[in-house]
């Protein structure tokens, strides 16, 4: 995640709550997506940016995993998402997701 994304993530967090937020990635990789993940609920794990030490611990998914899939209407996710599902390792990101979530999630 690049340091003007935390730098939002970050304001956002302050300005209406971290237990108010939602992340949604879209990262083609499992690991990708992980390292998000990581920095938006634990911190940046590369000490770069500014949630460098800062464990906001938000609710973080991948727009492929099902709780998020379910949130969309069928026709606009089949049109914009469905094409890259079908070449994404999606067990993959969400082992990752999970497993992020599980550790570091406070919400």
């Amino acid at each position: 995640m690049d340091l003007e994304n935390q730098k939002r993530v970050k304001e956002f967090a302050d300005e209406y709550g971290a237990e108010n937020l939602v992340v949604v990635l879209g990262a083609a990789e499992g690991e990708a997506a992980g390292l998000a993940a990581e920095t938006v609920t634990a911190g940046d794990p590369t000490f770069a940016g500014p949630l460098t030490g800062v464990q906001l611990g938000l609710q973080v998914y991948h727009v492929c995993e099902p709780e998020m899939k379910d949130e969309f209407d069928a026709d606009v996710y089949d049109e914009q998402i469905s094409m890259m599902e079908m070449v994404l390792d999606v067990d993959d990101i969400i082992s990752e997701m999970t497993a992020i979530r599980e550790q570091y999630c406070k919400f």
